[in-house]
């Protein structure tokens, strides 16, 4: 726990929340500026600041509470869908990860709301752009095998 994240004294019971789900090591609350009624936050109870500070091991079980938050919000709140977004760093209003998980209905309005998109100038861009990823998904990959 960090004393000073919000979110950490949220998972500790030293700040309230409007809770919807705990297990021993994460929890789910709703956002107290949502999007949409209903849209929640999942964040693991240990404080971790970015989806690539959560330790290997970790994250399948994370993204399989939100799989299970996504059915919940779905069906609890008669949802067409949901939206799943995590930010790292740029736009995280909270530095301790968490998962948004957001009640979708078609015409809600949320489309093109998160992101402007932009087209690759040329086939060129794309490439160079895809080739840059692969090549570090590559040494990322690597990493993992040696540590």
């Amino acid at each position: 726990m960090t004393a000073q994240c919000l979110f950490c004294q949220i998972a500790a019971g030293a700040l309230p929340a409007a809770l919807v789900w705990e297990t021993e090591d994460a929890l789910a609350f709703l956002d107290h500026r949502p999007l949409f009624p209903g849209h929640c936050l999942l964040l693991p109870r240990e404080h971790r600041e970015t989806l690539l500070d959560l330790p290997q091991d970790r994250v399948g079980p994370l993204f399989s509470q939100a799989r299970i938050l996504c059915a919940a919000v779905e069906q609890g709140l008669g949802a067409e869908g949901t939206f799943l977004a995590v930010n790292n760093r740029i736009s995280q209003s909270v530095p301790h990860l968490h998962i948004h998980i957001v009640p979708r209905r078609k015409g809600d309005g949320l489309k093109g709301f998160f992101w402007p998109r932009k087209k690759y100038q040329n086939d060129e861009e794309m490439e160079i752009a895809r080739v840059a990823v692969q090549q570090a998904v590559q040494r990322a990959v690597q990493r993992l095998k040696e540590s």
